[in-house]
């Protein structure tokens, strides 16, 4: 089971607190966009076995939105962070690399 930390409020639950939201960090399309474009922010999703960013929201909290960095197939949360950035902390990245070795934001970015 998943521990996450609500960053706007400070509490820590279990998963059953919270509700997943999809993946984090995507870029979207605005009117003038081409359909390519608008399929792909529709329907494709990254599904990595490994790190992931992720959207979550504090349902029975205080009902906010923030990010959570996690690994698939551990299910060991790196940190969690506003959801208000457009890419994760520098401390969550330093966290990730250092139980990852080789492992780059920027097969992210």
């Amino acid at each position: 089971m998943l521990i996450l930390t609500c960053p706007n409020c400070g509490v820590t639950g279990e998963e059953t607190e919270f509700h997943a939201g999809g993946e984090a960090h995507l870029k979207r399309f605005g009117p003038g966009s081409s359909d390519g474009e608008f399929e792909t922010y529709l329907f494709m999703r990254e599904n990595p076995k490994g790190v992931h960013f992720e959207r979550w929201r504090h349902v029975y909290g205080c009902g906010k939105w923030f990010h959570a960095a996690r690994c698939t197939t551990t299910l060991e949360v790196f940190g969690t962070y506003s959801a208000q950035v457009t890419e994760p902390p520098k401390e969550i990245r330093d966290t990730i690399s250092e139980k990852r070795p080789g492992w780059t934001w920027r097969d992210f970015a």
